[in-house]
This record gives structure tokens, C-alpha cells and sequence, in this order.
């Protein structure tokens, strides 16, 4: 199977590149390997790629109209995997532009790829931050998620209905997959464990925001990375029951499906803190400050549909999580 994978030197786009590989299937990885974190790291798990069968790596820019309908031209994969995306959600305040282009022109162009050389089946990154304001939990996907708390948010909201559009006019089989908090080995310099072991490691004092009173549905890298396979071999189909009248938002006429993929299992902030100063072996010294803007106090995946549908079940233990990480982020960092 050709499939082509964006995103491919990020830390989700990399892990499942790996696993598509040992699958046997061909692999094109786009990346534009911007400078949003530290370069050099996309570069070392681009490498791990690059001296593999059956992978090939194109670099170029989502926004890039020209580019991506040259890749799509050239390639015509049977199957897309769409994980491309400008990341962060406080950065999104910050250069909203950057974000409408990576995310919403670029998954634009993503979708007319599709269309216009055909694609068996297109399952694309979306995020729990489309919860923004709903206050229910768990999140489920048959509830509304129509009041993002952000602009990374509302453009990953943006791309599900997008996805649906192009699902219904042209027959596009669309999958989108809401992550909830992924962490792991090679993870992102932006995020929560990286920053708290970095700071933890040379005894600098962590951040703690809205005063450590936050809970996160942290999902391990290889438990997100299955899922993703698993929903690929998954080609939703129309459904024949949808009721207009009481719209459900995950599934559709089309052969479109939303799904969360999570862990299940919230975790504390100040309990994921202590498994990262036991995994160190070392006391954090904690700043506390008040919520920050674009922050949800909590985030709660519903995985039912997902378990059902692809087997779907997490099983890392946030200790047995963090640990791994650890344990990468001091052998790369001492080398």
C-alpha cells in the first residue's frame, strides 16, 4: 500500500511512520521541518526514516498549494495519513496567521489532493481541544464541540467539518481521530514532560499552572500509534441510519467518522509531577501561577466507539510511560 504521511518527522508522524514500515507498506513522508521547536530533533528521528525501505521524504509546506498537488500528482497514494498541523495551543494566540495556513489552507489542499487523485480512505489528526468549553465529561463524540477555548482549537474543529464536506460531495472516506495528550520518548519540546524533566533534571523550578488543580487523559505514543493503524484499516462507510433531524457529529450519511483516542484514564497534574520526580529521582521545585488563556481544567476521552470499532484498548500506565520517556530524553541528551 502507498500511503502518504504528513507530518512525517514530527512525534506522532514518526512513531507511525515506523509502524506502517514494518507493516511492509510504502511510505511518502512530507514535513516542512519548520523551526517551531528545535529543528535538530525532527532531523534525528527523520534519519531513523530515511535509511529504511520503502520511505521516501519530501519536504515541503502544506501551505504550499503547488507543492502539495505536485506530491499528490506524482505519488496518487492509495491512502492518506494527515498529521501535519501547526501544534500549541497558548502559541496560537500568539501568530493566529500561521496557524490558518498550516491547518485550515493546508488541509485544504490536503482534501483537493484527495479529490482530485483519488484516495481510499484519508484519516486525519484532529485534537480534544474542540471541547474547549464543554464542561462534560467524559468527552463524548456524539456530544457538540462547538465552543474551542482557542485558535488551534477551532481550526482543528474547522478540519472536521471540512473533512465532512468533501466526504459528502465527493466520496472521500475521512476519519478523524481526536487526540487527547499524547506523550512519549522523541515527544515535543512544547509540551508538559519534556519541559518539566528538562527543568526538573538541571534543578530549575516547573511551571505549574491554574495552581497544579488540572487533569489530562495523557495517552502513550505506541498506544496512539495502534490506534492510528487500526483506524486506517477501518474505511468508514455511510450510515444508513443517521437521522438528520438529531444529528449525531460523529458519524454521517458520508463515510465519515470522528473518533477520540485517549487513554481513558485522566491523570492529575500534580500526580503526573510526582511520576516524573520518581521516574528522576529528584524533587521538583514548583512555580505556581493561575490558569493560562486557551486552558481547559480538564480533558476526559470516551473511547467506546473506537474500542468497538478497531479494538482500541490503552493499556501504559502513566508511570511505566513517563519512565521510558525519561529514561530516552537522558540517553539522547547525554549523547
Amino acid at each position: 500500500m502507498n500511503i502518504l504521511l504528513t507530518g512525517a518527522a514530527g512525534f506522532i508522524g514518526f512513531f507511525t511512520a515506523k509502524a506502517l514500515l514494518e507493516r511492509g507498506c510504502r511510505v511518502v513522508g512530507l514535513d516542512n521541518l519548520n523551526d517551531y521547536y528545535d529543528p535538530r530533533l525532527k532531523h534525528a528521528r527523520l534519519t531513523q526514516l530515511e535509511g529504511r525501505d520503502h520511505f521516501d521524504f519530501v519536504k515541503a509546506d502544506l501551505a504550499d498549494r503547488a507543492a502539495i498537488e505536485h506530491v499528490f500528482a506524482r505519488e496518487k497514494p492509495d491512502r492518506v495519513v494527515h498529521l501535519a498541523a501547526q501544534a500549541g495551543v497558548r502559541h496560537s494566540l500568539a501568530d493566529p496567521h500561521l496557524y490558518v495556513a498550516a491547518n485550515v489552507t493546508g488541509f485544504l489542499h490536503v482534501l483537493e489532493g484527495c479529490r482530485r487523485h483519488g484516495c481510499g480512505h484519508l484519516v486525519f489528526a484532529s485534537s480534544s481541544s474542540v471541547y474547549g468549553a464543554n464542561a462534560a465529561l467524559p468527552f463524548r463524540v456524539e456530544d457538540g464541540a462547538d465552543h474551542p477555548l482557542s485558535l488551534y482549537g477551532a481550526t482543528k474543529k474547522a478540519n472536521e467539518v471540512m473533512a465532512h464536506s468533501y466526504a459528502h460531495l465527493y466520496g472521500i472516506p475521512a476519519t478523524g481521530l481526536r487526540f487527547f495528550t499524547v506523550y512519549g520518548p522523541w515527544g515535543r519540546p512544547d509540551m508538559a514532560l519534556f519541559a518539566f524533566t528538562a527543568k526538573i533534571l538541571k534543578g530549575e523550578p516547573i511551571e505549574v499552572f491554574n495552581n497544579g488543580r488540572h487533569a489530562r487523559d495523557f495517552t502513550y505514543i505506541d498506544d496512539i500509534v495502534e490506534g492510528v493503524v487500526r483506524v486506517l484499516d477501518h474505511v468508514p462507510q455511510p450510515d444508513p441510519g443517521w437521522d438528520s433531524a438529531k444529528p449525531d457529529p460523529s458519524r454521517s450519511s458520508a463515510p465519515y467518522r470522528l473518533y477520540n483516542i485517549g487513554n481513558h484514564q485522566p491523570v492529575e497534574l500534580m500526580d503526573f509531577i510526582a511520576a516524573i520526580e520518581t521516574a528522576t529521582g529528584r524533587e521538583a521545585k514548583k512555580n505556581f501561577l493561575p490558569l493560562q488563556p486557551g486552558d481547559v481544567l480538564a480533558t476526559y476521552a470516551d473511547v467506546a466507539d473506537l474500542s468497538r470499532d478497531v479494538g482500541f484498548a490503552p493499556d501504559t500506565p502513566i508511570e511505566e510511560g513517563v519512565r521510558r520517556f525519561v529514561d530516552w530524553y537522558r540517553a539522547y541528551y547525554e549523547a
